[in-house]
Parts: C-alpha cells; structure tokens; sequence
C-alpha cells in the first residue's frame, strides 16, 4: 500500500498510456490486420485499466482518509470515460476505420458512418452537439461540486444558499472561508470552474452565432 501511496501520480498515468495505447491497439488490429475477435480483448484491457485507476483511487482514499486532487482527478477522468468519453471514442473508431481502410484500399465505412461524417460538418448539428455536451458538463460540474461542499462546511440548505448568494469566498485565500474542506479542493474546483465557465460559452457560441460553425 505504501508503494500505491508513493508513487500513485507514476501509477496513474502508466494506467492512463495504456489505457489509449489499448485503444489504438484495438483499430489497428480489428481494421487493418482484420483479427476481430482478437482486438475485443484491447476493449477488454482498456476497461480494466479504467477499474484499476478506481480502485487505486478508493485505496488511497481508504489509507488516508481524505479527498485529495488525486481522487478528483481520476473521477474526472472517469466521468469522462463513461460520458463524453463514449462519444469521442466512436469519433475515434471512425476515424481509424476511414484511414486504415484508405490505406488498405478498402471501405470499412457503413452508410451511417457517411452520415455521421456528413453531420460533423452541418452547422445546426454542431451546435446541437456543442449544447448537449455543454448540459452535461454543467450537471456533472454541479454533481461533483455538490459532493465537495457536503465534506467541507455546507451541512445543509441553508449553507448551500448562503455561498451561492454571497460568491464573496471566491478568489480568498483561505480555504477555511469556503464551502470546501481544504485547499486541493478549493484549488481545483476554481481551475475547473475556470474551464467550465470557457467551455460552456464556447460551447453555446455555436448557438448564438452559428455562422462562425460554418468554418469548422
């Protein structure tokens, strides 16, 4: 367990290497060496390499005790996988099966992928797109920092209505004055409210201005 503790950050990023490598591995040897049934076990590997990163995530947790940025970062990580991960995962299957079946001199493309490349480049369904993804960024932004706020000092309604009214304990140096237990939690949930705050008027900018869409 000391060794997990110690060199938990090196753990997690191998995992998080292997975890894309098994991806890669897994169009390359499906479309262009056609072993099907051999590259379903690289979806196998990528799934366990998610589960390990869990559990190393909820040992470390058990041995200290506390919520650290380690523990946030790989639940990130894993609401990624298993929601918007799904997603790009998909994009990214096509995209290998369009490139490898160029190289092989084959169409590995069904109508509906045509149609879902065809789509990526309509305005109306970016914009859709962009606004879906955003929705559930939002939802798992406030599911995540509901969960924060219950270890530090919101106990109830109340103090939950408290901090939303009175945004004053944004930007103050100690952690002590927020709803959040300690600093890496403080920390961390500002940087991500940063990014959620550009990604999610990024993301309706497709919406409000469709014509700027047209470019991508």
């Amino acid at each position: 367990m000391e060794f997990i503790v110690t060199f938990q950050w090196e753990i997690f990023i191998v995992l998080e290497v292997l975890s894309w490598v098994s991806l890669l591995l897994f169009g390359v040897i499906r479309y262009f060496l056609d072993r099907r049934q051999l590259s379903t076990l690289f979806i196998l590997l990528f799934i366990v390499f998610l589960g390990l990163e869990a559990l190393i995530g909820w040992l470390i947790y058990q041995d200290t005790g506390e919520i650290s940025n380690f523990q946030i970062i790989i639940t990130v990580f894993l609401l990624y996988a298993v929601t918007l991960g799904v997603s790009d995962f998909k994009k990214l299957d096509r995209w290998m099966r369009d490139k490898i079946g160029n190289w092989r001199g084959v169409n590995l493309l069904t109508k509906q992928d045509l149609r879902k490349m065809k789509q990526a480049k309509d305005p109306k369904y970016i914009a859709r797109k962009y606004r879906i993804s955003s929705i559930i960024h939002l939802i798992i932004f406030i599911i995540v920092q509901a969960i924060l706020w219950s270890y530090g000092s919101v106990n109830s309604i109340q103090d939950a209505i408290y901090y939303l009214s009175d945004l004053s304990w944004i930007g103050v140096e100690d952690a002590a004055k927020t709803p959040y237990a300690n600093e890496t939690a403080y920390g961390l949930s500002i940087v991500w409210g940063i990014i959620f705050i550009i990604d999610f008027v990024y993301s309706w900018s497709y919406t409000i201005f469709p014509s700027g869409s047209k470019k991508d």
